[in-house]
């Protein structure tokens, strides 16, 4: 096996622990897999991963369900850094018009990696949300969106968007999605960083 191989490989049980462990609530080794100086940016929170953990137990006390699910991963190592990207779909359960639903988001985790204390380290992490949809639970029931809210949406996460503004969250509005200017501006950053520029959060 290669080193770059080797790595590679670390990497990814880093990535595939996130999931893991922050959808089973495993808080304590969640935090193992950030960087001290780690980020995550989501549609419905941009900050701190101590922050994030925070939060995400907050949603969990209301009943907030976001699951993952992930894919292949295309990694690229240069030294100390890296570059990782992994196809996942991000599955929420709520209440939507009086009915409960699932909305499945799928994308990529674009992610700034880093090697600190010997270890593979997340830094920054910027899903890429490429398109998603509502489904009712119980199949025999219809659903009523808001036309017109919806078309106004982001056309990547526009359904998650939909439930998330309606259970209160703020909902960030710009983010990256399958093609246009803010996904090219982030393998721009992306590229730079690799080439051992500084992280434009």
């Amino acid at each position: 096996m290669t080193d770059t191989l080797q790595q590679e490989l670390l990497i990814r049980q880093m990535i595939e622990r996130w999931a893991v462990w922050r959808d089973a609530g495993d808080w304590e080794r969640f935090a193992t897999v950030w960087h001290p100086e780690g980020m995550m940016m989501a549609t419905w929170f941009q900050g701190p991963y101590t922050e994030f953990i925070r939060v995400t137990q907050e949603g969990w006390a209301k009943g907030v369900s976001i699951l993952h699910f992930l894919g292949g991963s295309a990694i690229e190592v240069a030294g100390e850094r890296a570059i990782a990207q992994t196809k996942m779909t991000i599955s929420q359960r709520g209440m939507v018009e009086g009915v409960l639903c699932d909305v499945l988001c799928t994308g990529r985790f674009y992610d700034f990696v880093v090697r600190h204390g010997g270890e593979w380290k997340l830094l920054h992490r910027q899903p890429i949300y490429e398109k998603d949809r509502i489904d009712p639970v119980d199949p025999a029931a219809t659903v009523h969106l808001d036309a017109q809210v919806l078309a106004d949406l982001p056309e990547g996460y526009r359904h998650l968007t939909y439930i998330q503004q309606r259970i209160g969250y703020t909902v960030k509005l710009d983010m990256p999605m399958l093609k246009g200017p803010a996904v090219e501006a982030l393998y721009a950053r992306g590229a730079r960083w690799l080439a051992g520029g500084e992280l434009e959060r």
